[in-house]
């Protein structure tokens, strides 16, 4: 099974930066699309970022209003999310997630997309959590 570690997480001052790494102990990582969400209190969790298999797609929410990037090594079984010019609505727990389905994986290859909604996405870390002060 699959296990995903998150860290980089931490206590901020807005306008500051964080990236927040992602560990995956699978051993077909690159084949796997991944992406980031957040969760923050009161609040349902929202899609931040996706990469795509290849790493040649990304896609973004637009509450990261062009400050977010994500990225994966592949040789290191890992995806990151470079955080820049936080602000105090960032604050919320970030949770990596794998999406390991065949089926769903084969059909987004065909459209050249990566799945965007948590139901898409099969496993989950445990989550770092990011609090950005004013």
């Amino acid at each position: 099974q699959v296990q995903l570690v998150e860290s980089g997480g931490g206590l901020v001052q807005a306008g500051d930066s964080l990236r927040l790494s992602c560990a995956a102990s699978g051993r077909t990582f690159s084949s796997y699309a991944m992406a980031w969400f957040r969760q923050a209190p009161g609040k349902e969790r929202e899609f931040q970022a996706a990469i795509c298999w290849s790493g040649a797609r990304t896609y973004y929410a637009t509450s990261t209003q062009g400050r977010f990037t994500i990225s994966r090594d592949n040789a290191k079984n890992t995806v990151y999310l470079q955080m820049n010019r936080l602000k105090p609505e960032d604050t919320a727990a970030y949770y990596c997630a794998a999406d390991m389905s065949v089926s769903r994986r084969t059909y987004y290859q065909s459209t050249g997309a990566c799945p965007r909604i948590g139901a898409q996405y099969d496993t989950w870390g445990q989550g770092t959590q990011v609090a950005v002060s004013s």
